[in-house]
């Protein structure tokens, strides 16, 4: 567990220095869960963002699944890099549907690629948060409408 969590303070540096963004650096962003402004999707997909427009360029965001859902198969755009908080999460790869599953928990790291097909479930009985960066804008293409 300890290394776990080691690892997943290792993927969010990594992550973080994956942003090319620059800082003042004479200040330090400190942002409690208490000061989160989270915008709740049709679907009820949460994002509580951090930095950057997820509509316009990368971004980073946390990220709240509600417990149960389960994702149509779609594709990103943008490669995403996420580091689960709270929850346990599924990630399958289109091809993958229906065969073993690998369960995610709290510091557990995933990255999706750019165009894959998948589906992403929030498997626990408490909602899924994570942390989340994406290394272009936010969309969301079902697979079987309007694409091959």
């Amino acid at each position: 567990m300890k290394l776990m969590k080691s690892l997943g303070a290792a993927a969010l540096s990594l992550i973080a220095g994956v942003v090319a963004h620059e800082a003042d650096a004479d200040e330090i962003k400190l942002s409690a869960r208490s000061d989160l402004e989270w915008q709740t999707t049709g679907e009820g997909v949460a994002f509580a963002p951090l930095r950057g427009n997820r509509f316009e360029e990368s971004y980073m965001a946390m990220v709240r699944l509600p417990a149960g859902l389960v994702s149509p198969v779609h594709v990103k755009s943008a490669g995403m890099f996420g580091l689960v908080v709270t929850g346990e999460m599924v990630h399958v790869a289109g091809d993958r549907i229906g065969g073993r599953e690998k369960v995610l928990k709290s510091g557990d790291y995933y990255e999706i690629p750019a165009g894959l097909p998948h589906l992403s479930k929030c498997v626990s009985q408490i909602d899924c948060v994570t942390f989340l960066y994406q290394d272009g804008p936010f969309d969301f293409l079902p697979v079987g409408e309007g694409r091959q």
